[in-house]
């Protein structure tokens, strides 16, 4: 009984010390994140630009678009389209003057609907200041890194802490005691929130490790598929008589873009990206639009437009399919509606653990002395 006892205590300080030093990076990021959840959503109520009438034709041509934005910005080669349905615009990512900015074309015309300077937009904000707390990427990303693997033990040693020592007592775990003092209703909130959300935070943290860690994100790869490569994932094709000019390229890409619609024509969502000379045009299919899971990919030579390889969502490996989904399960755009509800809520309850921690820990070192029940009478 000793020896357990010394290991909670061995557990408890390791979750008070971890948690006073992370408690501000874990709360940034999860409030963030919680706001982050339905940023599409938002942005359609209050941004008008992302809407075009629809229209019964077919899609402009991608080199149209390039060379518009590449009129915008002449010293930087923007190379990928992205067709977002076909009631939404068309988009082109360029970087003008150090500065981010998203081209919305309309996807019939061509026409340029709105300019987006992203250093200045709010949802890019929030998304940057969960990622890398708006500080240089490569220092931003190692803080926010570090600070979710100290969260993963959080969570676990969390658990440990809170797990009943008998089965009497767990009603009492699971539920927070209202009628009591504030201090014991937030040490109620922290271990309960704390555990109704542990699969959920462990699940945001993991895939999180995977946008900063490359060798977790290799990882989903390799156990998915139970450590066997399917060399079909990978493949790159060997590009004979590569692209001459720039004129090759602009036409070989709008013919992969044309077969791309050609082979998934029911899809919601496109992208065609055109590299170089001499690597592949990549292009892919998304079943519906924002969404970025069951996607398709194509390959197509860079002069010609033929068709190098295709690999369709159905045929990838489960690794592969696991990999590509890390960004719906770590949004919860997954499981649509009812899973970006339950990661709203989820990240909404992780970034109030820090807060009803501190104030148990501060309400320990610092409370107050009991008072003396007994008045002692005036002589």
């Amino acid at each position: 009984m000793a020896g357990k006892n010394a290991f909670k205590t061995i557990i408890h300080q390791l979750h008070l010390w971890l948690g006073l030093t992370s408690g501000i990076v874990i709360f940034i990021v999860a409030i963030t994140g919680c706001i982050f959840t339905f940023h599409d959503e938002l942005k359609d109520v209050f941004y008008d630009y992302r809407f075009v009438p629809q229209q019964d034709s077919a899609f402009i041509a991608p080199s149209f678009l390039l060379k518009k934005a590449n009129d915008f910005q002449p010293d930087f080669e923007a190379s990928m389209v992205v067709y977002n349905g076909g009631s939404r615009p068309a988009t082109v990512s360029m970087t003008k003057d150090g500065s981010d900015f998203l081209l919305n074309f309309n996807p019939y015309t061509g026409e340029l609907i709105k300019k987006v300077n992203l250093d200045t937009e709010f949802f890019t904000i929030i998304e940057e200041l969960h990622m890398y707390l708006l500080l240089p990427q490569e220092i931003g990303k190692q803080i926010v890194g570090m600070a979710t693997v100290i969260f993963v033990i959080l969570v676990l040693s969390g658990i440990i802490l809170w797990w009943p020592k008998k089965v009497k007592y767990l009603k009492q775990r699971l539920s927070v005691k209202w009628s009591a003092r504030w201090r014991r209703i937030n040490y109620d909130w922290h271990n309960v929130t704390g555990f109704y959300t542990a699969i959920i935070a462990l699940i945001l943290a993991i895939t999180g490790l995977a946008f900063i860690y490359e060798p977790v994100h290799d990882s989903f790869y390799s156990v998915a598929n139970f450590g066997e490569r399917h060399e079909s994932d990978f493949f790159i094709p060997a590009i004979k008589d590569p692209a001459g000019n720039e004129e090759y390229q602009q036409h070989a890409m709008d013919l992969a873009f044309q077969q791309t619609i050609a082979l998934k024509p029911e899809s919601g969502m496109y992208f065609v990206w055109k590299q170089d000379g001499t690597s592949p045009i990549i292009s892919g299919a998304y079943p519906k639009s924002l969404h970025f899971d069951h996607q398709s990919n194509y390959q197509f030579h860079p002069k010609t437009g033929e068709l190098l390889y295709q690999s369709n969502y159905h045929t990838k490996s489960t690794g592969l399919k696991l990999q590509e989904m890390t960004y719906g399960l770590h949004s919860g755009q997954y499981f649509r509606l009812p899973g970006k509800i339950i990661t709203f809520l989820a990240s909404l309850f992780i970034a109030v653990l820090p807060i009803t921690g501190f104030y148990i820990w501060y309400g320990r070192k610092f409370k107050s002395p009991k008072r003396n029940p007994k008045i002692s009478k005036k002589a």
